[in-house]
């Protein structure tokens, strides 16, 4: 299983992209509360946070021996520290130094006192590097814990341990993640978080009064992001050469569902929504082929200046002609889970489900329609919608050279799709002319459809289609 590398940069609205903060050393489950700033345990608490924050610095220069003197130095003092230890395991392995999280990490580890995060990051170093019997002894470990939230999870870890166990048994095992001497491959990629802070197909019309809701003056706004669905049932070394290739539907869905939860809360007064999404680096797509964990969510908060307060995330997972879905809802404060969701469906029907799902999911969250803003309503065919969102990101990322042209898959069908519903309603015909007009800007003209479809017939999609020069 590959590590979920921490996001290093995050997206303005131009496409552009800028560096993130350094995330600081986040708490894990029972963790002592940090003490007064006056007393003595908050001068050394002050220390640690500074020799991590240090050897990070150390580890992004591709100083390993300089990291390793801090962490050897920071070890003797503080090596049974639950933050220490997940901190030390998740900035090597987001870094690429596998072998140095068992190096330092495995030795000092306890379950009881150290809880689960940091055994995960030493599970995941065993499965990168092949060790099976170190990882099913850590897996082992773990179940013992007796820990509800993170049996799917574990299952999830145990079956890429059997799949490497029966590579092992046939003489075929993968080769290590990285290279024995702690020096990243040469194709380790970055994650980068894409940040989507508004409808999607809005970008290029934004301007245009009526389009979108006005900007909220509530002070207490609540911050919410909805990260990229996973989908379950893929080895890791087959989600990465998935990533390179043209996005099947199903990859596609994993982006336009959020995409589509973040747009529907955008037009909610209480919520500033974004979606979150993931590339390496400039190259193609991330897919994760498993789900988020709770210091993934950090990385995330980190990423956003810490202005986060719900974190929506989820799995997918497809097996023949159905689909199940899983969802679940975090309150960053706490980093707690507040909520499942889970559902599945066929191709039949598909958009009944996701429906009934998205009305759950604003039941829960007490989502309302903005007063006086251009009514938020369910689109006819809610599959096709993620659908057409996805590729929307696909063709606007295309367009601000974030990945490939040849990511995009299928655009004359994509572009049919779109068409086929674009007088569906309104923003159905927004989201078919921004696909064209990025079409015609990324040099796919041939792709788009022979004749013009029809189109909502209101004055706003005049306006438009004259921003757009599509007239």
């Amino acid at each position: 299983m590959g590590f979920f590398d921490r996001f290093t940069s995050k997206k303005n609205n131009s496409g552009e992209t800028t560096p993130a903060p350094t995330p600081a050393a986040a708490p894990v489950d029972g963790e002592t509360p940090a003490p007064a700033p006056s007393s003595p345990e908050s001068v050394l608490q002050g220390t640690i946070k500074t020799r991590l924050l240090a050897a990070h610095e150390k580890l992004q220069a591709r100083d390993l021996p300089g990291a390793m003197a801090v962490y050897e130095e920071l070890l003797q003092t503080a090596g049974d520290r639950a933050d220490v230890l997940v901190t030390i395991s998740a900035d090597l392995g987001t870094a690429g130094y596998i072998p140095q999280i068992i190096e330092l990490v495995a030795p000092r580890y306890d379950a009881e006192r150290h809880g689960p995060a940091t055994g995960i990051n030493l599970l995941q170093a065993y499965l990168a590097t092949n060790n099976t019997a170190a990882a099913q002894h850590v897996l082992d470990i773990l179940f013992a814990l007796n820990r509800a939230d993170l049996e799917e999870r574990l299952h999830g870890f145990s079956n890429a341990l059997a799949e490497l166990i029966e590579a092992e048994k046939r003489g075929d095992l993968p080769a290590p993640a990285h290279s024995p001497d702690g020096n990243p491959a040469n194709t380790r990629k970055t994650i980068n978080l894409v940040s989507i802070s508004r409808p999607i197909w809005s970008y290029g019309i934004e301007e245009l009064p009526g389009v979108l809701p006005s900007p909220k003056q509530n002070p207490k706004l609540r911050h919410i992001a909805f990260g990229q669905l996973s989908i379950l049932g893929i080895k890791t070394e087959d989600a990465l050469e998935k990533s390179k290739q043209p996005e099947d539907e199903l990859a596609r869905f994993t982006r336009g569902f959020p995409l589509w939860l973040s747009e529907t809360f955008y037009y909610s007064p209480h919520y500033n929504p974004i979606a979150a999404l993931a590339l390496f680096d400039k190259d193609y797509y991330a897919i994760f082929p498993v789900e988020w964990t709770k210091s993934n969510i950090e990385q995330l908060v980190a990423s956003s200046n810490g202005k986060l307060d719900y974190v929506i995330t989820g799995a997918v997972e497809k097996k023949d002609d159905t689909t199940e879905i899983l969802l679940r809802v975090w309150e960053v404060k706490k980093m707690r889970e507040r909520k499942q969701f889970h559902t599945k469906w066929t191709s039949a029907t598909a958009d009944t489900e996701l429906a009934k799902l998205h009305e759950q999911i604003r039941l829960f969250m007490e989502w309302q329609q903005e007063p006086g803003a251009p009514a938020c309503t369910m689109p006819a065919r809610p599959e096709a919608w993620c659908q057409t969102l996805g590729a929307s990101l696909s063709f606007f990322l295309a367009d601000k050279n974030a990945i490939p042209a040849g990511q995009v898959s299928m655009p004359a069908e994509t572009l049919a799709l779109a068409a086929k519903h674009a007088a569906d309603s309104e923003r159905e015909t927004f989201a078919y002319l921004t696909l064209v007009d990025r079409a015609q800007r990324i040099g796919m003209n041939e792709a788009l459809p022979a004749s013009a479809p029809s189109l909502a017939a209101t004055p706003l999609v005049e306006q438009a289609k004259q921003v757009l020069g599509l007239q």
